[in-house]
Protein backbone atom coordinates (compact mmCIF):
# COMPACT_ATOMS: atom_id res chain seq x y z
CA UNK A 1 0.00 0.00 0.00
CA UNK A 2 1.43 3.43 -0.86
CA UNK A 3 1.67 6.00 1.92
CA UNK A 4 2.13 9.72 1.36
CA UNK A 5 4.75 11.03 3.77
CA UNK A 6 6.11 14.52 4.28
CA UNK A 7 9.33 14.97 6.23
CA UNK A 8 9.88 18.50 7.53
CA UNK A 9 13.34 19.30 8.89
CA UNK A 10 14.30 22.58 10.57
CA UNK A 11 17.71 24.20 10.93
CA UNK A 12 18.64 26.94 13.39
CA UNK A 13 21.71 29.08 14.00
CA UNK A 14 22.62 26.93 17.00
CA UNK A 15 22.34 23.33 18.14
CA UNK A 16 18.92 22.36 19.46
CA UNK A 17 19.22 20.37 22.67
CA UNK A 18 15.57 19.99 23.70
CA UNK A 19 13.39 16.92 23.19
CA UNK A 20 10.76 15.91 20.67
CA UNK A 21 8.17 16.37 23.45
CA UNK A 22 8.94 20.09 23.51
CA UNK A 23 8.89 20.25 19.70
CA UNK A 24 5.44 18.67 19.77
CA UNK A 25 4.37 21.20 22.38
CA UNK A 26 5.40 24.11 20.16
CA UNK A 27 3.32 22.95 17.19
CA UNK A 28 0.39 21.84 19.35
CA UNK A 29 0.04 25.22 21.06
CA UNK A 30 0.74 27.39 18.01
CA UNK A 31 -1.68 25.56 15.71
CA UNK A 32 -4.42 24.41 18.08
CA UNK A 33 -6.99 24.17 15.28
CA UNK A 34 -5.27 21.07 13.83
CA UNK A 35 -6.17 17.99 15.89
CA UNK A 36 -3.55 15.86 14.13
CA UNK A 37 -0.77 18.01 15.59
CA UNK A 38 -1.69 17.32 19.20
CA UNK A 39 -4.01 14.26 19.20
CA UNK A 40 -6.73 15.93 21.27
CA UNK A 41 -10.30 16.96 20.47
CA UNK A 42 -11.92 20.20 21.69
CA UNK A 43 -12.72 18.92 25.18
CA UNK A 44 -9.10 17.93 25.71
CA UNK A 45 -9.85 14.24 25.29
CA UNK A 46 -6.98 12.22 23.87
CA UNK A 47 -7.46 10.65 20.43
CA UNK A 48 -6.44 6.99 20.69
CA UNK A 49 -5.19 6.21 17.19
CA UNK A 50 -1.89 5.87 15.43
CA UNK A 51 -0.51 9.45 15.12
CA UNK A 52 -0.53 10.84 11.57
CA UNK A 53 1.98 13.51 12.68
CA UNK A 54 5.07 12.51 14.67
CA UNK A 55 7.97 14.50 16.10
CA UNK A 56 11.67 13.73 16.31
CA UNK A 57 14.89 15.46 17.30
CA UNK A 58 17.82 13.45 15.97
CA UNK A 59 21.39 14.74 16.30
CA UNK A 60 20.05 18.20 17.09
CA UNK A 61 17.82 18.33 13.99
CA UNK A 62 14.08 18.82 14.59
CA UNK A 63 11.91 16.67 12.34
CA UNK A 64 8.16 16.47 11.87
CA UNK A 65 6.71 13.56 9.88
CA UNK A 66 3.25 13.77 8.36
CA UNK A 67 1.46 10.68 7.04
CA UNK A 68 -1.38 10.92 4.50
CA UNK A 69 -3.72 13.62 5.88
CA UNK A 70 -0.95 14.56 8.31
CA UNK A 71 1.21 15.44 5.31
CA UNK A 72 -1.54 17.78 4.10
CA UNK A 73 -1.55 19.57 7.47
CA UNK A 74 2.22 20.09 7.33
CA UNK A 75 1.92 21.54 3.81
CA UNK A 76 -0.36 24.21 5.23
CA UNK A 77 1.70 25.27 8.24
CA UNK A 78 5.35 24.44 7.54
CA UNK A 79 6.37 28.05 6.80
CA UNK A 80 4.04 29.96 9.14
CA UNK A 81 6.68 30.70 11.79
CA UNK A 82 10.22 32.11 11.86
CA UNK A 83 11.09 30.96 15.38
CA UNK A 84 10.35 27.94 17.54
CA UNK A 85 10.27 28.13 21.32
CA UNK A 86 11.31 24.95 23.10
CA UNK A 87 11.29 25.14 26.88
CA UNK A 88 13.17 28.29 27.89
CA UNK A 89 14.97 28.66 24.56
CA UNK A 90 13.90 30.36 21.35
CA UNK A 91 15.52 29.25 18.10
CA UNK A 92 15.64 31.23 14.86
CA UNK A 93 14.71 29.02 11.91
CA UNK A 94 17.11 29.70 9.04
CA UNK A 95 16.32 26.74 6.79
CA UNK A 96 13.46 24.31 6.16
CA UNK A 97 13.68 21.04 4.31
CA UNK A 98 10.51 19.52 2.89
CA UNK A 99 10.56 16.03 1.38
CA UNK A 100 7.27 14.69 0.01
CA UNK A 101 7.19 11.04 -0.99
CA UNK A 102 4.96 8.15 -1.96
CA UNK A 103 6.38 5.15 -0.09
CA UNK A 104 5.58 1.47 0.15
CA UNK A 105 3.98 0.25 3.35
CA UNK A 106 3.01 -3.29 4.28
CA UNK A 107 3.93 -6.91 3.64
CA UNK A 108 7.00 -7.23 1.42
CA UNK A 109 8.31 -10.15 -0.60
CA UNK A 110 11.76 -9.27 0.77
CA UNK A 111 13.24 -9.33 4.26
CA UNK A 112 14.10 -5.72 5.09
CA UNK A 113 16.55 -4.49 7.73
CA UNK A 114 15.83 -1.69 10.21
CA UNK A 115 17.22 -0.07 13.32
CA UNK A 116 15.59 2.08 15.97
CA UNK A 117 17.09 5.58 15.79
CA UNK A 118 15.20 6.65 18.93
CA UNK A 119 14.45 4.37 21.91
CA UNK A 120 11.60 1.90 21.44
CA UNK A 121 9.22 1.74 24.40
CA UNK A 122 8.44 -1.94 24.13
CA UNK A 123 7.73 -2.66 27.79
CA UNK A 124 4.92 -1.75 30.16
CA UNK A 125 4.83 -2.19 33.93
CA UNK A 126 3.50 -5.73 33.65
CA UNK A 127 5.90 -7.19 31.10
CA UNK A 128 8.91 -5.18 32.25
CA UNK A 129 9.38 -7.45 35.27
CA UNK A 130 9.08 -10.57 33.13
CA UNK A 131 11.64 -9.16 30.69
CA UNK A 132 14.17 -8.35 33.44
CA UNK A 133 13.89 -11.85 34.92
CA UNK A 134 14.23 -13.64 31.56
CA UNK A 135 17.42 -14.95 30.00
CA UNK A 136 18.73 -13.69 26.65
CA UNK A 137 16.57 -16.06 24.59
CA UNK A 138 13.45 -15.26 26.62
CA UNK A 139 14.01 -11.53 26.23
CA UNK A 140 14.48 -11.88 22.49
CA UNK A 141 11.28 -13.91 22.14
CA UNK A 142 9.35 -11.35 24.19
CA UNK A 143 10.63 -8.49 22.04
CA UNK A 144 9.76 -10.37 18.85
CA UNK A 145 6.16 -10.82 20.00
CA UNK A 146 5.91 -7.20 21.09
CA UNK A 147 7.37 -5.89 17.85
CA UNK A 148 4.97 -8.00 15.80
CA UNK A 149 2.08 -6.57 17.81
CA UNK A 150 3.37 -3.03 17.35
CA UNK A 151 3.55 -3.47 13.57
CA UNK A 152 0.01 -4.87 13.51
CA UNK A 153 -1.23 -1.91 15.57
CA UNK A 154 0.48 0.56 13.25
CA UNK A 155 -1.02 -1.19 10.22
CA UNK A 156 -4.51 -1.04 11.71
CA UNK A 157 -4.09 2.66 12.49
CA UNK A 158 -3.12 3.32 8.88
CA UNK A 159 -6.04 1.25 7.48
CA UNK A 160 -3.82 -1.48 6.09
CA UNK A 161 -5.06 -5.07 6.29
CA UNK A 162 -2.23 -7.52 7.05
CA UNK A 163 -3.26 -10.49 4.92
CA UNK A 164 -0.24 -12.74 5.52
CA UNK A 165 2.12 -13.60 8.36
CA UNK A 166 4.62 -11.05 9.59
CA UNK A 167 8.05 -12.67 9.79
CA UNK A 168 10.67 -10.88 11.83
CA UNK A 169 13.62 -11.23 14.15
CA UNK A 170 15.52 -9.03 16.57
CA UNK A 171 19.26 -8.47 16.28
CA UNK A 172 21.64 -6.66 18.60
CA UNK A 173 19.90 -4.93 21.51
CA UNK A 174 20.85 -2.06 23.83
CA UNK A 175 19.01 -0.65 26.83
CA UNK A 176 18.49 3.05 27.49
CA UNK A 177 16.80 4.78 30.41
CA UNK A 178 13.97 7.10 29.28
CA UNK A 179 11.57 9.46 31.02
CA UNK A 180 7.98 9.66 29.77
CA UNK A 181 5.60 12.09 31.49
CA UNK A 182 7.87 12.05 34.54
CA UNK A 183 8.00 8.25 34.72
CA UNK A 184 11.26 6.35 34.24
CA UNK A 185 11.00 3.64 31.56
CA UNK A 186 13.38 1.21 29.92
CA UNK A 187 13.91 1.98 26.25
CA UNK A 188 15.17 -0.54 23.72
CA UNK A 189 17.54 0.27 20.88
CA UNK A 190 18.03 -2.58 18.45
CA UNK A 191 18.24 -3.76 14.89
CA UNK A 192 15.55 -5.96 13.40
CA UNK A 193 14.49 -7.56 10.16
CA UNK A 194 10.97 -8.07 8.86
CA UNK A 195 9.04 -8.82 5.72
CA UNK A 196 7.27 -5.50 6.15
CA UNK A 197 7.99 -2.16 4.46
CA UNK A 198 8.07 0.82 6.85
CA UNK A 199 9.00 4.35 5.68
CA UNK A 200 11.91 6.01 7.48
CA UNK A 201 11.23 7.69 10.84
CA UNK A 202 7.77 6.19 11.38
CA UNK A 203 7.36 5.09 14.99
CA UNK A 204 6.55 1.76 16.65
CA UNK A 205 5.43 1.16 20.22
CA UNK A 206 4.36 3.68 22.82
CA UNK A 207 4.62 7.49 22.60
CA UNK A 208 5.62 7.58 18.94
CA UNK A 209 4.28 11.11 18.50
CA UNK A 210 6.65 12.23 21.27
CA UNK A 211 9.74 10.96 19.48
CA UNK A 212 10.05 7.34 20.62
CA UNK A 213 10.34 4.22 18.50
CA UNK A 214 11.46 5.82 15.23
CA UNK A 215 12.81 3.30 12.72
CA UNK A 216 15.12 3.68 9.76
CA UNK A 217 15.87 1.24 6.95
CA UNK A 218 19.36 -0.27 6.86
CA UNK A 219 20.95 -1.17 3.57
CA UNK A 220 23.32 -3.99 2.61
CA UNK A 221 22.77 -5.99 5.80
CA UNK A 222 23.18 -9.74 5.57
CA UNK A 223 20.32 -11.90 6.85
CA UNK A 224 22.29 -14.91 8.03
CA UNK A 225 22.32 -13.81 11.70
CA UNK A 226 18.54 -13.57 11.81
CA UNK A 227 15.79 -16.13 11.97
CA UNK A 228 12.78 -14.67 10.15
CA UNK A 229 11.07 -17.98 9.60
Amino acid sequence: MPLTTLLLTLASTRLITESAVQLRGFFATKFTEYELLHQHVDAGKLIYRYPKIQYRIIDGTPMVIGINEGAEVLKEIYDQYDQIRLGDNTYEIVERGVTLRKEDFGISDKILSYRFVTPWLALNQKNHERYIKSDRIGRRDQLRRTLTGNILSMAKGLDYVVASQIRLDIGRTWHKSCTVKGVSMLGIECEFMANFAIPDYLGLGKSVSRGFGAVMRMRDVKTRDYDCG
